[in-house]
């Protein structure tokens, strides 16, 4: 008997776990391959917090002056230096632009010499001019007295009168029409000499104007920033190449860019933000800047600007988001800030309460709409929700 029962509780105990093992088995055919997440209702916080930098929206960049000829750097104000509204902040060599204007002005002053030669010669040549006409008006009118007693003299005399009063006439003819050339030659030299006048004082002028930009000014307030010397690799650069600042006795190519003049009163933080956190934020909002490497407290700001453009990464990055520039007031910037700092940004956001929310990994796009995918006991099941907020982390359903 004991044997009997013995066996049946054997039986029973395998067919138990023959029985367990097959649930398990199918209970692990119908549980999901991919992690579920559970959505949640309660309070959503729409902070955002982004990396940006300090810049300044005022800047001013100083080049070398469009002259013609070699520049040679002789002053340079250091790089962070800070420079008042007309201060010099670098100076070129004038040497050249002062040989051109002496050379201007010796051209001047002999095309005035030229001038004053060329009227004295004409004064000389009218006066000569009129005497002569005056002579030859009185050849013809002694002439043609001459012809008037032709009946009284012979037919040969007569003849002779004619002829010498017609060869009066085209003697003051000729003599009318050399004055008019003459008249024609002195006002075409004047107009060239005067165009070589025009020229020198043009060249002058400009020389002078050369000779003051050689000092270059700042039109503003604030610090200076030396720019790299392009020229100082010869013509030739690539990609990571590492460029020394100019420094005085470099030689600077015409239209170059030297230096930088920045205003840090007016700093401004700027970043970039995901379409997401974008649809969040709106102008007047309240931030908090922490700059790298500044051990003072966190600085207060609010959002100044959003950008209604969206911009991608590189063009071979077809897998980066869109971002969009956001611009940020400083409410009191300190002195020792710099533009250029990295700078982490927290925009406060408003709290959303009692919403269904969801991490953002978990929508997906079907056929244009988002969907989530949902477990039922028949396996995951495709469902379009309605999207209200998206945030970098979570959304809102």
């Amino acid at each position: 008997m004991k044997r009997r029962l013995l066996g049946g509780a054997v039986v029973l105990f395998a067919v138990g776990g023959i029985a367990a093992a097959v649930a398990s088995y199918a209970a692990a055919r119908r549980a999901p391959s991919q992690p579920t997440v559970r959505v949640v209702r309660g309070t959503l916080d729409t902070t955002v917090t982004t990396e940006g930098e300090l810049r300044t929206p005022r800047a001013v960049m100083l080049v070398a002056p469009p002259v013609g000829g070699s520049l040679q750097l002789v002053n340079l104000v250091r790089s962070g230096a800070a420079v008042k509204a007309g201060d010099v902040v670098f100076e070129f060599d004038p040497a050249e632009q002062e040989y051109l204007l002496e050379q201007a002005q010796y051209d001047l002053h002999l095309a005035d010499q030229e001038v004053a030669r060329l009227k004295a010669d004409s004064a000389v040549q009218q006066a000569q001019d009129r005497v002569a006409l005056l002579q030859a008006r009185f050849a013809v009118r002694r002439a043609e007295l001459d012809t008037r007693g032709a009946e009284l003299v012979g037919a040969v005399e007569a003849r002779k009168n004619e002829i010498a009063l017609e060869e009066a006439r085209r003697a003051l003819a000729q003599l009318e029409e050399d004055i008019k050339a003459h008249a024609a030659t002195n006002q075409a030299s004047l107009a060239v000499l005067a165009e070589r006048q025009h020229k020198a004082r043009l060249a002058m002028d400009t020389a002078r104007r050369n000779i003051e930009n050689m000092k270059v000014r700042s039109p503003i307030d604030g610090l200076v920033v030396v720019r790299e010397n392009q020229d100082a690799s010869g013509g030739f650069f690539f990609s990571g190449m590492s460029l020394p600042d100019y420094r005085p006795g470099d030689a600077v190519m015409p239209g170059r860019n030297v230096a930088q003049v920045v205003d840090v009163g007016g700093l401004e933080a700027v970043a970039r933000v995901g379409e997401g956190d974008r649809a969040n934020l709106e102008t007047g909002q309240k931030a908090r800047i922490r700059v790298a490497g500044f051990d003072g407290e966190p600085l207060t700001g609010v959002v100044k600007s959003l950008g209604g453009l969206a911009a991608r990464g590189f063009i071979f990055d077809t897998g980066s988001r869109r971002q969009f520039d956001v611009a940020f007031t400083i409410d009191s910037p300190d002195p020792r800030l710099r533009p250029g700092a990295g700078a982490e940004i927290v925009i406060a956001g408003q709290a959303l309460g009692d919403v269904l929310y969801l991490p953002s990994q978990a929508i997906f796009e079907k056929d244009g709409k988002p969907v989530v995918y949902v477990l039922t006991p028949s396996g995951l099941e495709p469902r379009e929700v309605k999207v209200r907020v998206r945030t970098a982390s979570h959304v809102v359903v």
